[in-house]
């Protein structure tokens, strides 16, 4: 397994969309709305939570876009072929997700380098060391819900259906902008959604505290709604493939 793995993590990293929408974009983003944009823009704090709030955001369309390779694959019958070979199911979807996961890093890093070396943000080695890993490992429902839509949908549908998931997981989640500029009924609905709870984990840290329980029994329920669709999916996907 460990060969898929490296297989699918190079076939990502040369995907030159990937490297410029999902690497790049986020940087981008992250240095317009905190040097050019509207609100606080010499605001220390606002550059550290918009940092958090974007490499959220970089992981999280990285981690949705596994699904779109998931989905070519289907349309090529990559996946046929996979199912042909000794490698059994359980350890297909494995490879995928942990290759998935391990793609999320570079959009993390460069977000927090960005924060770092263009912005000024400065925070503690545990703090910067904690917030890659909790970002890192937090991505993961997000890199299911990417699986499951892959396994369920062909690459035109995923294109729009992921392009739907990052902007409104990423709006409602209060990852461009904080929750108190939402009308009230919109922040209570936004703060039990998975993109917020998931920033919430690298808010916490750069506060210099740990996630709480709340936060971290939310996403572990979305964890497992996206997780048992990912399932589905793909035990779907196993009768028409």
């Amino acid at each position: 397994m460990p060969g898929y793995i490296l297989l699918e993590v190079r076939r990502t990293l040369r995907d030159a969309s990937f490297v410029v929408f999902g690497i790049g974009m986020p940087v981008l983003m992250y240095l317009l709305f905190t040097n050019i944009g509207s609100g606080d823009g010499d605001s220390a704090e606002w550059r550290t939570a918009s940092m958090v709030g974007m490499a959220a955001y970089g992981a999280l369309g990285a981690s949705l876009s596994t699904g779109m390779g998931v989905a070519a694959d289907r349309s090529t019958g990559w996946l046929r072929q996979l199912r042909v070979t000794p490698l059994a199911p359980s350890r297909v979807v494995t490879g995928r997700a942990i290759s998935g996961s391990v793609t999320v890093l570079p959009a993390i890093a460069a977000v927090l380098a960005a924060g770092a070396l263009v912005n000024g943000v400065r925070l503690d080695a545990w703090q910067w060391a904690a917030l890659t890993v909790l970002l890192w490992a937090g991505a993961l429902p997000f890199t299911l819900l990417g699986l499951g839509n892959g396994y369920r949908l062909g690459p035109q549908a995923m294109g729009v259906v992921n392009t739907a998931c990052l902007m409104g997981l990423a709006v409602i989640g209060g990852l461009w902008f904080p929750l108190s500029s939402f009308p009230g009924w919109l922040a209570s609905v936004a703060a039990y959604t998975p993109a917020h709870r998931f920033a919430g984990l690298g808010w916490a840290v750069s506060h210099g505290s740990a996630p709480g329980p709340g936060t971290v029994a939310v996403l572990g329920a979305w964890l497992l709604a996206f997780g048992s669709y990912a399932v589905v999916s793909y035990r779907r996907s196993a009768r028409t493939v």
